[in-house]
């Protein structure tokens, strides 16, 4: 079974458009996405109406919990007090221009799916899929963490040997083998933070006890992304991290 996993769109329609393309043309079995679909960009309830469209399920990123419940914040991460500031903004941006059936429809998403690729009838792998860790979505789960955090994570999730545990939010690709449980970051659609423009989702293949998974990266109109965010009153600087991959 192919399944395309997508992360962190945060508002981003032309990457999300681009991803799904591509997707259309890999014979996927079905996508899911990991959360954190608004916030950062100027197309909320175009990113969510996209979604519910085209069928796609998925669970509750922080991003989406908080505007859904008009939480004080998003629950984000900040390197600096100019980053505070502009999440802040970014947030309350997003509060207002966000339509009530689409924060009814972000209120609705589950924290976790557990899934069974090759069905509930075989004693196969199954895949958990989270936004942040198994215990909250703001929690972020890098690839520096070590392997004795990742099997507490495991754990807490249930997850044991030839299953798969998926997740995004710190928008940087990874993934490990540990006693034989697989962790996947799938990192970001919308908004890469590992120096690479390109939009960035992760496709899997399950077969029995084989399990792979490949992130791709996915060229769109950037051009557009920048302009739409130069042309709303988000903080322009969310469209030079667009162009530099989050790096600068």
């Amino acid at each position: 079974m192919r399944i395309a996993l997508l992360s962190d769109v945060h508002a981003n329609l032309p990457a999300l458009e681009a991803v799904l393309a591509d997707i259309d043309t890999r014979a996927v079995d079905v996508t899911y996405h990991l959360g954190d679909l608004v916030g950062y960009a100027p197309w909320p309830n175009e990113v969510v109406g996209l979604l519910r469209e085209r069928g796609i399920s998925g669970v509750a990123g922080n991003y989406d919990s908080t505007v859904a419940t008009s939480y004080k914040h998003c629950g984000c991460r900040y390197e600096n007090p100019e980053q505070e500031a502009q999440s802040h903004e970014s947030f309350q941006w997003t509060l207002a221009h966000t339509e009530p059936a689409a924060k009814a429809w972000l209120a609705a998403l589950p924290f976790r799916l557990d899934l069974r690729p090759e069905g509930g009838h075989l004693p196969g792998p199954t895949l958990i899929l989270v936004h942040g860790t198994p215990v909250l979505n703001t929690v972020y789960w890098t690839e520096d963490r070590p392997d004795d955090f990742c099997l507490k994570m495991a754990g807490h999730a249930g997850a044991k040997a030839g299953d798969m545990l998926a997740f995004g939010h710190t928008h940087l690709p990874w993934q490990r083998e540990i006693n034989g449980i697989h962790f996947i970051n799938t990192g970001s659609v919308g908004r890469p933070k590992d120096g690479d423009w390109r939009a960035g989702y992760v496709l899997l293949t399950v077969k029995g006890d084989a399990t792979g998974a490949e992130v791709m990266r996915v060229e769109y109109d950037l051009v557009k992304a920048v302009r739409g965010i130069e042309a709303s009153t988000l903080p322009h600087a969310f469209a030079r991290q667009l162009e530099n991959g989050g790096t600068g």
